[in-house]
């Protein structure tokens, strides 16, 4: 009996002095712009500010998505304690999809611990029907950004950089070209590039997108990388690429220059290919390190002394396995000998799961 008044008591001791001492909050938003373009990053800030540590509150804040006029993406979310008082703080990017003026308007909902809950956690009672907490929604002040068009989609500061192959090659041996555009701005509107030349093979890798999302959009870089392979010379043409600069709103561009590539009298094209073996399917993603292969693999004299019990196959296969430079090269010899029964080797290559190249070499041997 006792016990049961202790706790009474506690109970009420705890709910008189949350009410004495109830947290009040006030919540703040900020947009970083008043103008912006199309598609250019726009940093949206909601803070909510407690008068205490506010221990019975939670909020419900999650805005994000795609809504009609505009796709808003979270950038970080969290809670400090500063001076013995709880700070809630939200920030989002919002990429607005046509012209106009956008309202950035919000709803919160604060949760908050009620009487019930409070007791029945001091008290320990079970089956209670009282509500566990007081919800209140609470609109967020309106931001307002006028939206102007522009001349391109793309929006932001970049810079490009090439890196390329010497313009001489070989017939049928690949050239190399990688497309490199660093910077911050809306990177997600960037297209594949695509390349028609007549007589040239062109494959190309996918996109290499390693960009992270800043209050000031995406930042960081993006790449493609392309073979090109010819039996004559050939031009890759020039290529522009047109954005709107976000810090002084120019248009401006980004040139790669046209290439000519002179090629050499070389292996003719039947000799670059072997007799016809059984007909196997690989993955399109490996097309690329198959022309890297092929041009180190082409130029090399190939001396191998015949192994007494196995077949001229085998041996011309073990000798390649053992010329091999990179994995790159190893997972494509295993590729076109047997993709089948190396799948698991050409898996762990790709995954980057081999350690050590000699060892990876000995366990294909002895398959």
């Amino acid at each position: 009996m006792k016990k049961n008044l202790g706790n009474l008591i506690l109970a009420v001791l705890i709910f008189f002095s949350t009410q004495l001492l109830a947290s009040e909050y006030k919540w703040k938003a900020f947009v970083n712009k008043n103008t912006a373009f199309v598609n250019e990053a726009i940093h949206l800030s909601y803070v909510c500010e407690f008068s205490d540590r506010a221990e019975l509150y939670s909020i419900d804040f999650n805005p994000v998505k795609s809504y009609e006029k505009y796709d808003l993406v979270l950038l970080t979310e969290g809670i400090k304690i500063i001076n013995n008082k709880k700070i809630n703080f939200y920030e989002f990017i919002a990429f607005v999809k046509s012209s106009g003026k956008v309202d950035f308007t919000f709803d919160a909902l604060m949760k908050k611990t009620t009487q019930g809950s409070i007791e029945n956690t001091v008290l320990g009672r079970d089956n209670v029907q009282n509500e566990q907490f007081t919800s209140k929604i609470v609109k967020q002040n309106t931001l307002s950004v006028d939206v102007k068009g522009s001349p391109s989609d793309l929006i932001g500061n970049f810079s490009l950089e090439i890196k390329k192959d010497k313009g001489k090659k070989k017939a049928y041996e690949p050239y190399h070209l990688e497309i490199i555009i660093k910077g911050v701005g809306n990177f997600q509107v960037l297209k594949p590039f695509e390349f028609n030349i007549d007589n040239v093979k062109v494959f190309a890798q996918k996109i290499i997108d390693k960009t992270v999302l800043t209050k000031d959009g995406y930042s960081g870089q993006w790449s493609q990388k392309f073979a090109f392979v010819g039996e004559n010379g050939f031009e890759i043409p020039q290529v522009k690429i047109r954005y709107t600069d976000s810090t002084d709103a120019s248009e401006k561009e980004l040139i790669l220059d046209s290439i000519k590539v002179e090629v050499l009298e070389g292996y003719k094209k039947e000799e670059l290919i072997d007799k016809e073996e059984e007909k196997f399917e690989f993955s399109y993603d490996f097309i690329y390190y198959i022309l890297t292969f092929i041009a180190g693999f082409l130029f090399a004299k190939i001396k191998f002394k015949k192994d007494k019990g196995l077949n001229e196959r085998t041996v011309y296969f073990r000798e390649k396995i053992n010329n091999a430079k990179s994995l790159d090269e190893l997972s494509m010899l295993l590729i076109l000998e047997d993709s089948i029964k190396y799948k698991k080797i050409i898996n762990d290559i790709e995954s980057s799961n081999i350690k050590s190249f000699k060892s990876v070499k000995k366990s294909i041997l002895l398959i």
